[in-house]
């Protein structure tokens, strides 16, 4: 049965860490740590293939641009931001996470197992934010803009969430791109819709990779690329 280590009502609603275990061979301690949100499942640390991907396929898609910056929406368990701080081909490694309690059991919890290197590394920047809000709002401009705030823009964690993956969101997440800067979109499963989505607002390049799963359908990562 999964233990719940710790449980937070925030403004975007509960938020929990649970611990099943044993496994989870990327956590120092035993067991595999999940986080919760409302309810809804989001991720758990006991496979990263899916969070790697989704740097590996958006530095990829860069080629050989000298000293990129990557921005990740979300923090997760972690498995991004290790992975991406772990490349130093990455100038700059900035993450926007909404849940203060997410960014806590980085820095001072059980997920600091996974995270802690990548904490210290000064190319790091953590800001504690609602991306919706940092993509509006912020004036700086990155080559690789890496999401994975949802089980993907179908089945989103929250309402508000779905105006990301809209005409309006998408054209916003652009302007945070370099000319010739990649969007890479995390999801449980495709989404043609989407595509068409990207596509529709100038986006180039559309693609999808899938990862395979133990059970269902492959998790993807929407890949697109801003005209240069």
């Amino acid at each position: 049965m999964p233990v719940t280590l710790d449980r937070r009502d925030g403004p975007y609603g509960e938020v929990v860490l649970r611990r099943r275990g044993p496994g989870g061979e990327d956590a120092a301690a035993p067991g595999i740590y999940e986080i919760i949100a409302n309810g809804c499942f989001l991720m758990d640390t006991s496979d990263g293939r899916s969070e790697r991907l989704l740097i590996d396929a958006a530095r990829g898609a860069l080629a050989d641009r000298p000293a990129p910056r990557v921005l990740i929406g979300g923090l997760g368990v972690g498995f991004s931001l290790a992975h991406a701080a772990a490349d130093p081909s990455w100038s700059g490694v900035t993450v926007v996470e909404r849940e203060q309690a997410i960014i806590d059991w980085h820095r001072a919890g059980p997920l600091s197992a996974i995270s802690e290197r990548a904490l210290a590394d000064p190319r790091t920047e953590i800001i504690a934010g609602d991306l919706l809000d940092y993509v509006h709002n912020a004036s700086d401009t990155y080559d690789a803009l890496c999401l994975d705030i949802d089980n993907g823009p179908d089945w989103t964690v929250t309402e508000d969430n779905a105006s990301l993956y809209s005409p309006d969101g998408l054209t916003t997440c652009a302007r945070r791109l370099t000319p010739g800067g990649v969007l890479a979109v995390w999801s449980a499963r495709p989404s043609a819709d989407f595509e068409e989505s990207l596509r529709n607002v100038g986006f180039t390049r559309v693609r999808t990779e899938e990862i395979r799963v133990a059970r269902g359908v492959p998790d993807v990562v929407h890949l697109a690329v801003r005209p240069a």
